[in-house]
C-alpha cells in the first residue's frame, strides 16, 4: 500500500513539472505576451506642449526667446543629489518629494547638463524674466491654454497641437535603466502658427522703461504716422507672464490693458473741435476770457481760474481756454461735431483680432447734445464722452498725417518661422476715412507745435527735433478720503515737428499728485525714439575698416 501511495505522489510530481515545462514553452513562443512585458518596462515622459510664437515687426522674437531645461532624474542613480544644485527652490522640493521614486521623471534645471553625463533635452521659454508687451500678449492657464490678450484670442492659431515632445525610457521593476538601453526623445510636429506683430521691440522696451521709470498707472502707445500701426503699447503698472498671482499688485488693476480701456479725455480732446473750425471756416472765432465763462447760467472754468484775456484759435489751444471752446462748441452745433468725431473713430471699438478689441468708449447722441450744458461739456472732453488711448492716438494720427483717419492695427500676418513663409496677412479690409482736409491737418499741426513751444505743453519739449501736441486733465468724479479729486492726465502729440513719423499718446490714470507730468513722459519718449533712429547708423560706424591700405588710398 505504501508503495502505491508513493507511486502516486511521483506521478504527482512529474506531471506539475511537465505542466510547468510546457506553460514555460508557451510563454516564450507567445509574442503578445513579450509585448505586454515590454511594455510595462517603458516609462514615457512628456513635456509640455509648445505653441506658436510671437514676434515683432523685424522678426525678434516676443515669446519663445530664451532656452530652459529639462533633465532626467532616475531612481537608484546619483542624479538626485547631483541635480540638486542646478534647479530653483521650487524644483529642490520636487527632488526631495520624489527621492524615492520607483520611475524617471523630469526636473527643470538652469544650464545643459549633458557634459556632465545626465541626459538633458531643451525647450523654448515661453515668457522671459522681463517680457515685453505682457498686456497685448495675456498669459495661459496651468493647461497651456491662453487667458488673455493675443493668447487668448488666438489660441486656435498659436495653440500647441495634441502631440507632444516625449522621452521613452526602458526600465527595470525599480524604475533604473535597462542595461544599454538610452533615452529616446521623440520632438512633437510643429502644428500651430507663429504671428507678427506690428510692435517694434526696441521702442517697445524703451516705452516700458520709461513708464516703469517716470509713472504709477497709467498706459503710453506709438504709433507710425503714415500707417497708424502700433509700434509700441506698454500699460502700468506690469505683470510677469509666468507668475501672474505673486505679480499683481493688489488695487492697482495690474491686469488691466490701459491702453484699451475707455477714460475721461478732457483738454485732450480740443484739438478735433480746432479741426472742425478750420474745415468750417469758424477759426477767426475770438473770446475774451475772464477765467470762466458764464453759459446758459452755468460756470464752467478754465483751468485754476487763470483769465487768457482775448483768445483766438492758436492761443485758446496753447492755453487750454475752456470758455473758447464752449462758445465754439456751440457755433459748429452738436450734430455737425458729432459727424467728424465718429469719422475720427470715437464710439467705434479698435478691432485687433476675434474678440480681441479696444474698447468702443462713449459718445453722448445728438438728443443730449441739443442741451446745451451737455455740448459745452463735450467741447472740452468732459460730459458723457469716453475714449481710449488707442482712440486718442488714431485721431492724432489723422491730424500728424494727411487728415485720413486709420484703423490702428497691431498685426501684420501668421507665418511659419521656421521657413518666413507667410500662412495668412492680417488687418485687411479696414478703409481709411478721409476726416479732415491735407490743409486743415496742416494747419492744426502747426497750431499744435505752438502748444509745446509756446502754451501748457512745453514740458513736451523733446531735445531733438521739435513736436507738437495737446495736454488734457481729466475730471473723474471721483475723489479720496481728503477730498482730492482723481483725474486723468494726458498727453497727445507727434514728432518730430517737421514732417512727423511718430505719434505718442501718453495718459496717467486716477492721479492726485503725479511724480511726473504726461507731456515730460511724451518728451522723454521722443528721445528715445531719436536715439533708436540714430543706433543702426552709430552701429554700422562702429564697423571696422577691413580694406587695405591702398583701398584706403
Amino acid at each position: 500500500m505504501r508503495w502505491k501511495r508513493l507511486i502516486a505522489l511521483y506521478s504527482c510530481l512529474i506531471f506539475g513539472f511537465w505542466t510547468v515545462l510546457c506553460r514555460l514553452y508557451v510563454l516564450a513562443n507567445h509574442t503578445d505576451y513579450a509585448l505586454r512585458a515590454q511594455r510595462q518596462t517603458v516609462t514615457t515622459l512628456e513635456l509640455a506642449p509648445e505653441r506658436g510664437n510671437f514676434f515683432d515687426r523685424n522678426g525678434v522674437p516676443l515669446t519663445g526667446a530664451e532656452e530652459c531645461w529639462y533633465a532626467l532624474c532616475i531612481p537608484g542613480e546619483s542624479t538626485y543629489t547631483r541635480l540638486f544644485d542646478f534647479v530653483d527652490p521650487r524644483d529642490q522640493k520636487t527632488l526631495y518629494q520624489k527621492r524615492n521614486a520607483t520611475k524617471p521623471f523630469l526636473v527643470r534645471v538652469d544650464q545643459d547638463l549633458t557634459s556632465e553625463g545626465i541626459f538633458t533635452v531643451s525647450q523654448k521659454e515661453r515668457y522671459t524674466e522681463f517680457p515685453l508687451c505682457p498686456h497685448l500678449i495675456g498669459y495661459l492657464d496651468g493647461e497651456n491654454r491662453g487667458v488673455s490678450g493675443l493668447e487668448s484670442a488666438m489660441n486656435e492659431v498659436v495653440g500647441a497641437p495634441d502631440e507632444r515632445a516625449a522621452i521613452q525610457c526602458i526600465t527595470n521593476a525599480r524604475g533604473g535603466l535597462m542595461e544599454s538601453a538610452e533615452p529616446q526623445y521623440f520632438p512633437a510636429k510643429k502644428n500651430a502658427a507663429d504671428v507678427q506683430l506690428t510692435i517694434d521691440s526696441g521702442i517697445q522696451a524703451s516705452v516700458e522703461g520709461i513708464g516703469m521709470d517716470m509713472m504709477t498707472s497709467g498706459c503710453i502707445v506709438v504709433l507710425d504716422v503714415e500707417t497708424a500701426q502700433v509700434l509700441a503699447c506698454a500699460s502700468f503698472p506690469a505683470y510677469a507672464q509666468d507668475t501672474v498671482a505673486d505679480t499683481i499688485q493688489t488695487g492697482q488693476g495690474s491686469l488691466v490693458n490701459r491702453a484699451f480701456s475707455a477714460y475721461a479725455v478732457g483738454s485732450v480732446f480740443k484739438p478735433v473741435l480746432a479741426a472742425v473750425a478750420l474745415e468750417e471756416g469758424l477759426a477767426q472765432h475770438t473770446y475774451q476770457c475772464p477765467g470762466y465763462i458764464n453759459w446758459h447760467d452755468h460756470i464752467y472754468r478754465c483751468a485754476g481760474g487763470v483769465p487768457h484775456g482775448n483768445v483766438d484759435l492758436q492761443t485758446a489751444l496753447e492755453k487750454s481756454c475752456n470758455g473758447y471752446f464752449v462758445e465754439l462748441g456751440s457755433k459748429i452745433g452738436g450734430e455737425k461735431l458729432l459727424s467728424y468725431v465718429e469719422k475720427l473713430g470715437f464710439g467705434n471699438p479698435v478691432y485687433v483680432t476675434g474678440g480681441m478689441k479696444a474698447a468702443a468708449g462713449n459718445l453722448p447722441s445728438p438728443q443730449t447734445l441739443t442741451d446745451a450744458g451737455a455740448l459745452a461739456n463735450f467741447s472740452f472732453g468732459q460730459g458723457e464722452l469716453l475714449a481710449t488711448p488707442v482712440q486718442i492716438g488714431a485721431m492724432m494720427n489723422t491730424f500728424a498725417g494727411d487728415g485720413v483717419y486709420r484703423v490702428p492695427s497691431f498685426l501684420i500676418r501668421t507665418f511659419d518661422a521656421d521657413t518666413d513663409s507667410t500662412l495668412e496677412e492680417l488687418h485687411t479690409g479696414f478703409q481709411d476715412v478721409p476726416a479732415v482736409s491735407q490743409k486743415t491737418a496742416s494747419a492744426l499741426r502747426t497750431m499744435l507745435a505752438g502748444v509745446v513751444a509756446d502754451g501748457l505743453g512745453k514740458e513736451a519739449n523733446p531735445t531733438w527735433g521739435g513736436a507738437g501736441g495737446k495736454t488734457g486733465t481729466a475730471q473723474t468724479g471721483r475723489f479720496d478720503q481728503a477730498d482730492n479729486e482723481y483725474k486723468n492726465l494726458w498727453f497727445a502729440g507727434f514728432y518730430p515737428v517737421e514732417q512727423p513719423r511718430y505719434t505718442i499718446v501718453v495718459m496717467q490714470d486716477d492721479q492726485i499728485q503725479a511724480q511726473n507730468s504726461s507731456a515730460a513722459i511724451f518728451a522723454r519718449v521722443c528721445d528715445a525714439l531719436h536715439l533708436l533712429e540714430l543706433q543702426p547708423e552709430a552701429e554700422e560706424n562702429a564697423k571696422p575698416d577691413t580694406g587695405t591700405p591702398a583701398e584706403k588710398g
